[in-house]
């Protein structure tokens, strides 16, 4: 018997419209994408899943009361620089950060995914710079 390792092969792109979603129910379904769960010749060791864009990310919703309690933190670097912030403000502010850092949270934390990370493109908006790419629609459910 041998090992069945598949090649590098090709990637689609999909846009996943975020408008009304949770973000943590979307945000599954984003790095299952990017990891490539969805195909028959999954590879934990791999990236083979596919470029995901998101799109209209400042709509997305929160569920419970996390809009207030949420606390988002960073370090500065410096002594005494840890910032926190809201999800309000967050969204607010940089609402393709949120999408992101839950998606982070799912991906592993070595090269593969950093390498996946790149591969998701998120956008406030409703418009990308990507229809050369052919994206189709994936709904979220």
């Amino acid at each position: 018997m041998k090992t069945y390792f598949p090649k590098e092969t090709q990637s689609d792109w999909v846009v996943i419209d975020a408008e009304g979603q949770t973000v943590g129910r979307l945000a599954t379904q984003i790095a299952s994408r990017l990891r490539g769960k969805h195909r028959a010749d999954y590879t934990p060791n791999q990236a083979l899943g596919d470029f995901v864009v998101v799109v209209n990310a400042e709509k997305v919703v929160f569920s419970g009361r996390k809009l207030d309690q949420k606390i988002y933190t960073r370090y500065t670097g410096y002594q005494g620089g840890l910032k926190t912030t809201t999800a309000r403000v967050m969204l607010e502010r940089h609402p393709d950060r949120v999408i992101r850092h839950a998606v982070w949270g799912m991906l592993p934390k070595s090269r593969l995914g950093r390498k996946l990370i790149r591969r998701l493109k998120i956008y406030a908006g409703d418009a990308h710079p990507h229809q050369a790419q052919q994206p189709k629609a994936l709904e979220v459910a």
